[in-house]
């Protein structure tokens, strides 16, 4: 993917005013210039990215976290209301699983 003019004003000029050195080597996932501070080398943009899918990421799992301690907090007496409340709690706890799985990888 590359890089757009947008993530260039936002991500890299303030990367070159902060003093990191932009290196003659390029990304080979985004073709963004590498840069290197404080002897580390790394794509400011895919750093940011990553950061930015990460964010999403936690926001889908505290609404999936709040849902399920909204049912949690309701359960019915009725013995199939509650079944169906454990089925929908247990797909909740599923999907957090995956989400948990999905953070580790790309």
């Amino acid at each position: 993917m590359s890089i757009s003019d947008e993530e260039i004003r936002k991500i890299i000029m303030p990367l070159m005013l902060s003093g990191a050195k932009m290196l003659d080597k390029h990304c080979p996932k985004c073709g963004s210039p590498l840069f290197e501070k404080d002897g580390k080398v790394f794509c400011p943009v895919c750093e940011h990215r990553k950061r930015q899918k990460a964010g999403k990421m936690k926001s889908v799992e505290e609404r999936l976290m709040r849902k399920l301690t909204e049912l949690a907090n309701s359960l019915p007496d009725d013995i199939n209301e509650l079944e169906k409340h454990l089925r929908v709690m247990e797909l909740i706890i599923n999907l957090l699983e995956r989400y948990k799985n999905l953070e580790g990888g790309e």
